[in-house]
């Protein structure tokens, strides 16, 4: 079928022109009408063609002819990058048919079904309900969804406490002091899966007394630690955390350790010139409670006598009048002030007292 552009082509080749003469009409066309087809009229051709003196056919099987002619001249005329991109817009664009009776391929409007999320032992999912029924904006709001959200979140976490966090009794190794062979003590930091910047920080602690050195070579290991020495616990502590994982983290205090070691060990320079420094560190001053606060049986009998010979002198007081009682010396000075009776304003008419 042709396209509508060729339909109007074939239309106006079949329509005769108006004027007899060619000096009736001009042969050009004003800049400001733009012309219907760039194809030349049939009576142009001619007159570019005098050899063709036969007049065609007036017969309509004859126009028909010639038009059909004309359109094959024009379809060879066209660039083939042309046709080809009218073909891929006649398989792409908006067929020219009536929506009402169009009819669709099945397979085209097919949607596949997503599969089910399936996260867990416990989230298996039913097949026994089925698919997801459509909406039609009577759901939960955002804010629902977010409960509920939650609310699964909840229970996920409660039935791993209830099945699977008793199986981690069967990973549990009894505690071990640590030996000679391991004097390094790390540190690490984690926030239960969550993404933080601490958690690929590593600390490790060491004494310098258990590196195997002598005197020597274990002042010249102090002199190098520098700050990160604690000498009222005698221990180096360090850390790392410029690297983005912890393993990096741990093996760049491992070389830096043995870099330590290798240079206190060198006996080339013991530091013996270089004196100790331990200004950094503030010693915590700890207050001891007093030894004679501390309650012995026999300040305790002490305390208890004392208490019974105070409340025996008051009780002696009261009888005999030497007490001194403030609720009645309050009383007695005070004047006595008489009650007088209130008016009460009632809401009467015009504000009349009643």
């Amino acid at each position: 079928m042709a396209s509508i552009s060729r339909r109007f082509l074939l239309l106006s080749r079949q329509c005769p022109s108006r004027t007899s003469s060619p000096l009736a009409a001009p042969k050009y066309t004003p800049q400001w009408q733009r012309p219907f087809s760039t194809t030349s009229s049939q009576k142009e051709a001619k007159d570019a063609e005098p050899e063709k003196a036969a007049a065609p056919d007036a017969t309509p099987q004859g126009e028909t002819a010639a038009a059909l002619r004309a359109l094959v001249d024009d379809l060879k005329s066209l660039d083939p990058e042309l046709i080809g991109e009218a073909i891929r817009k006649g398989k792409e664009g908006i067929p020219y048919t009536d929506p009402h009776t169009a009819r669709y391929d099945e397979e085209e409007w097919h949607l596949t079904e997503a599969p089910m999320r399936k996260v867990g032992y416990w989230a298996d999912g039913e097949e026994s309900l089925g698919a997801d029924e459509d909406y039609y904006g009577d759901d939960l709001t955002s804010l629902g969804h977010g409960e509920l959200e939650q609310h699964r979140e909840l229970r996920e976490y409660a039935r791993l406490i209830a099945w699977e966090l008793p199986l981690l009794s069967h990973l549990a190794r009894p505690f071990e002091n640590p030996t000679a062979a391991t004097p390094f003590r790390f540190r690490y930091t984690s926030y239960l899966g969550e993404s933080h910047p601490a958690t690929n920080k590593v600390v490790v602690e060491f004494s310098p007394s258990d590196m195997n050195l002598t005197s020597t070579q274990r002042d010249k290991l102090i002199k190098l630690a520098g700050v990160r020495y604690n000498p009222s616990m005698d221990v180096i502590k360090m850390s790392c955390e410029q690297f983005d994982t912890q393993s990096q983290n741990k093996r760049f205090l491992g070389e830096t350790i043995t870099k330590l070691l290798k240079e206190a060990k060198d006996p080339k320079d013991t530091f013996a010139d270089v004196p100790f420094d331990f200004r950094h560190h503030k010693t915590k001053v700890r207050h001891e409670f007093p030894k004679e606060w501390i309650l012995t049986k026999e300040r305790k009998q002490y305390l208890d006598n004392k208490r019974a010979e105070t409340l025996k002198l008051d009780d002696q007081k009261v009888n005999n009048g030497q007490l001194v009682d403030g609720k009645s010396i309050v009383a007695e000075n005070l004047p006595v002030v008489q009650a007088q009776p209130v008016m009460a304003m009632m809401g009467g008419p015009r504000g009349q007292r009643l």
